[in-house]
């Protein structure tokens, strides 16, 4: 076990100003393994029973093998990628079944007990990892807007504006298999912390103002206030909002 930092956790959901939540979130502690969690958003597309459908099979998927999983023997980029695999599986199952096209994000990201963390995505949904209050790295988008960014044609603030920011490349429950885009951290250490969120949190704020928010406050102030300012920022017309915040702490 990993010394030198406790662990603080929330999770935030909030439907916005949408009719229906499609968005789905879970932060799970390992049964039999102390200090080992992983946390999950999932932000369902498809109509509104199609998108519930899809991130609820995320979730359930997750909850499954996440149970199975042993930290002490198992690869947890194995593990990420079966979660991802098999969701996508079910979730194109569940199209043949019911006439619907469920779609759904996925970001999640596993920290083991030796402090080590391991991450995985797929579409919109993103995980930020900050140190002091500074952004260190975030996934990068499988989206339209994104490849424009890559290929220098337009910033990341126009993309916000862009008319075809809500384009995805990629996503699970589509006919082509989901990407597996893996990041690795050796070792977390006080003063960090981590992020996963849906494009209805992370598309209000720059990344300085995620940093200096959730080094300020605690996990959960710090949902709370991401949400209202969120709802604030969309003026009406805000899409779900999800997000799971983990900060490593000093023992003191």
């Amino acid at each position: 076990m990993t010394k030198g930092y406790r662990i603080q956790a929330a999770t935030g959901i909030h439907r916005g100003d949408r009719d229906y939540q499609q968005d789905q979130v879970c932060l799970l502690h390992h049964p039999r393994e102390e200090g080992c969690l992983l946390a999950v958003i999932a932000d369902g597309m498809g109509g509104r029973s199609g998108g519930r459908k899809a991130s609820d099979q995320v979730m359930l998927t997750t909850r499954q093998l996440f149970d199975r999983f042993d930290p002490e023997g198992d690869d947890p980029q194995t593990l990420l990628r079966q979660i991802v695999q098999e969701a996508h599986m079910v979730i194109k199952l569940t199209a043949v079944s019911s006439e619907q096209e469920p779609h759904s994000t996925i970001a999640a990201f596993l920290v083991r007990p030796n402090g080590e963390s391991h991450w995985i995505h797929a579409g919109d949904s993103r995980v930020y990892h900050f140190h002091n209050g500074q952004l260190v790295f975030r996934t990068m988008d499988h989206s339209y807007v994104q490849t424009l960014i890559n290929q220098g044609e337009i910033s990341e603030e126009e993309a916000l504006d862009h008319p075809h920011s809500n384009i995805l490349m990629a996503c699970l429950g589509t006919e082509n298999e989901p990407p597996i885009d893996l990041h690795h951290i050796n070792t977390l250490s006080e003063g960090q912390a981590l992020m996963a969120c849906s494009d209805g949190v992370w598309h209000y704020f720059t990344p300085e103002e995620l940093a200096s928010t959730i080094t300020m406050l605690s996990p959960r102030e710090a949902c709370e206030f991401l949400i209202q300012k969120a709802r604030t920022r969309a003026k009406g017309m805000g899409d779900n909002l999800s997000m799971v915040i983990v900060k490593f702490e000093p023992l003191s």
